[in-house]
């Protein structure tokens, strides 16, 4: 058993996101193509007699320790004590899985000092819906209510630039005013594609079903996307998940690198980052 092992909780992404159904229950049927972004938070755990949190790190002024957070549940899951830490890079509530890619870095990182098993799939996605397919770290087909995980043909590399413009959006809120819930699914069968151009020609073809209500909550949504919009070699721009971050698709790292600096110098009050898309697994696990 290690004493200690530190796990990388990479940005989730929707890009697509397209909501296909609700249930007796209320929960809501989604059909998402998720992939992750070589940018994240860090979880680092260590063997202690108690379980503690602390939160470190650019966004940690703004989430406080408190007793429902994530990656606390997460670790009570596993049972047993840990000195947790969390540093804190992505925007809170800001439609990346910011708080479920921590939930999932804490599993996977107690699992690895403890050498128990992961909890069941049941008890994962009482954690949050993003938190089964942030456990898996990899491009996947995200459908039901997040629990049924689906492998995708490999996607073409590459790179997003995410930003988001230091706004919360409420995830419920948006649910409440989609004004409808029955869209269509993707495709059955998603297309193999071979370059970032293919891939963005496939995208304009489907949706975020979660955009237009999460817009109208916060305006300057719009303002994000347009702005991603017009940088030079952008191939689509687009809000992830429940919003407000949004993502712009681009070809490579340099086009993607010169945006987000263009990005940030235009507005320096935006959360800004270009990351390479990863597809692969990309769990960085250190013990």
């Amino acid at each position: 058993m290690a004493t200690d092992a530190v796990e990388f909780a990479p940005a989730k992404v929707n890009l697509t996101l397209h909501v296909t159904g609700q249930r007796a229950d209320g929960y809501h049927l989604l059909d998402s193509l998720v992939v992750f972004a070589e940018v994240g938070d860090t979880v680092t755990v260590t063997v202690a007699p108690a379980l503690s949190l602390a939160i470190t790190g650019p966004q940690a002024g703004v989430l406080p320790v408190a007793d429902d957070n994530l990656v606390l549940r997460a670790a009570r899951l596993m049972g047993g004590g840990a000195a947790i830490t969390l540093d804190k890079v992505l925007p809170v509530a800001s439609g990346i899985g910011g708080g479920s890619a921590d939930a999932a870095a804490t599993l996977r990182a107690l699992a690895r000092m403890t050498g128990q098993a992961l909890p069941d799939a049941a008890a994962v996605l009482s954690l949050g819906a993003d938190v089964p397919v942030c456990l898996q770290g990899r491009a996947l087909r995200m459908r039901g209510v997040g629990e049924q995980l689906d492998p995708v043909p490999t996607l073409p590399p590459a790179w997003l630039v995410l930003v988001n413009p230091g706004v919360a959006v409420s995830t419920p809120a948006v649910f409440r005013d989609i004004t409808r819930k029955d869209n269509a699914p993707m495709p059955r069968d998603l297309p193999r594609l071979t370059s970032a151009a293919d891939l963005a020609a496939f995208l304009l073809m489907m949706r975020n079903d979660m955009e237009p209500a999460a817009m109208a909550l916060q305006p300057v949504i719009g303002a994000v996307k347009s702005a991603l919009s017009a940088q030079a070699g952008c191939l689509i721009a687009r809000m992830s998940g429940s919003g407000a971050t949004c993502f712009g698709l681009f070809a490579d790292g340099h086009a993607a690198g010169s945006a987000a600096r263009s990005l940030q110098a235009q507005r320096p009050d935006w959360w800004v980052a270009a990351a390479e898309m990863r597809v692969d697994q990309l769990i960085r696990s250190t013990t």
